[in-house]
């Protein structure tokens, strides 16, 4: 019989069993490609070729053959409304024609297949980027008709989905998938849906080579300067600067290709924050090691400074005014002595003192006592110290950081 005499008297606008048991729709799918995967928008693009399979008993016909139909007869038939959830943009391939497949066959049966691209929202958690492992949902759900009119399956469970074990992705390594049947419960009504979950690890050794191995010989180049004189200062300043500017352009141009997920807290945020870290308090170290030095100058000229005044007056003068300068420079000596003791030491029990002036008294004592605990005895032990304390507990951060996001 020809497709004339089957559609006759057929109302495409009435699903098959109408006002009777549901009609059940069985779906499989074949991903073609996945295009593309945007974290910034937290989306994928996948090609998919979708089947569906039902029975029509109004289009049963003799014999044991099935007819490949044009795809421009669907107008005629009636075709589920399935549509895919999450969806932002999609669009039905329409080049020679529109790719679409009717086949029917003797027991009424219908494949409808069709070939859609689809851009599809995912929600992601990038806090453990970028080694993090992300879930991706494809869900297809009846628009109109609910669980009393359509029943949506899996034709054979997982093995209904093919193509995702032979992508090759760029960033990305597709770990395992699966297939679920929900209900999607609305205030219309309880609609069916199908689920394809999928895994994606994304690959790490792209970000190893282009950050975490480029940051980490930084901070080991600020290393370098321990290893420098304190007197070496345009040495020394020229490398910790060199470096605190390089990590900064490694952190803004880690940062410009993920300008909308900023407000994630990712994992290679921590690792640059600690690197630019480890670089500024190598230089800081060398800020603290040469005032600490230049203080020390200071003090061991001023103490000799007097000596040094006495020996060129006495090649000057004669027996007389050696003795007469000498007994000068001894009292000015004592003299200058006695005010910086009690310029540092200050008695504050003194009875004249009013109460105000007391408290100032104690507290400047307190502070200059303070003060001396900070200081530095021997400026060049700070950098021996840095020597070994910097690359150990570099290391050591780095041992809790790859536990922490590689295992936790």
């Amino acid at each position: 019989p020809g497709f004339e005499n089957l559609t006759m008297g057929y109302n495409k606008y009435l699903r098959p069993y109408f006002g009777g048991e549901p009609v059940h729709i069985a779906m499989s799918l074949d991903i073609a490609s996945i295009s593309s995967i945007s974290e910034s928008d937290m989306d994928y693009t996948a090609t998919i070729y979708l089947r569906q399979r039902w029975t029509d008993p109004r289009l049963v016909f003799h014999g044991n053959k099935s007819f490949t139909l044009d795809a421009r007869l669907v107008e005629l038939l009636w075709v589920p409304d399935t549509y895919i959830v999450e969806s932002k943009r999609s669009f039905l391939h329409d080049v020679t024609v529109g790719n679409r497949l009717i086949r029917l066959f003797s027991n009424g049966t219908i494949l409808y297949a069709l070939r859609i691209t689809t851009t599809v929202a995912c929600n992601m958690d990038l806090s453990k980027y970028p080694m993090d492992t992300q879930t991706c949902r494809l869900q297809l759900e009846s628009w109109g008709y609910d669980e009393n009119d359509v029943i949506f399956m899996w034709l054979r469970g997982n093995d209904s989905v093919h193509g995702l074990e032979k992508l090759r992705l760029s960033q990305y390594t597709v770990e395992r998938y699966y297939t679920l049947v929900s209900k999607s419960q609305q205030e219309t009504g309880s609609y069916p849906r199908l689920i394809l979950q999928f895994e994606l690890r994304r690959n790490v050794l792209y970000f190893i080579l282009e950050t975490y191995v480029p940051s980490t010989l930084l901070v080991m180049l600020s290393w370098v300067s321990f290893w420098i004189t304190l007197d070496s200062v345009p040495a020394r300043t020229c490398i910790g600067v060199t470096t605190v500017l390089s990590m900064t352009t490694l952190m803004i141009g880690s940062r410009s290709s993920l300008s909308k997920t900023n407000c994630f807290i990712k994992a290679i945020d921590v690792y640059l924050g600690i690197c630019f870290s480890f670089i500024f308090g190598a230089l800081v170290e060398y800020a603290v090691a040469h005032y600490s030095s230049s203080q020390k100058h200071a003090a061991k000229a001023r103490q000799e400074g007097p000596t040094n005044e006495l020996t060129k007056e006495m090649e000057e003068v004669n027996i007389t005014n050696i003795l007469n300068s000498s007994i000068t420079s001894y009292k000015r000596k004592i003299s200058f002595t006695s005010i910086e003791i009690s310029s540092d030491n200050i008695n504050c029990s003194d009875l004249t003192m009013k109460t105000h002036e007391k408290i100032k008294c104690v507290l400047r004592n307190k502070m200059h006592r303070i003060i001396g605990y900070f200081r530095i005895q021997n400026p060049s032990n700070v950098d021996h110290y840095s020597k070994l304390l910097f690359p150990l507990f570099f290391m050591l951060v780095n041992v809790f950081y790859w536990a922490y996001y590689l295992y936790f």
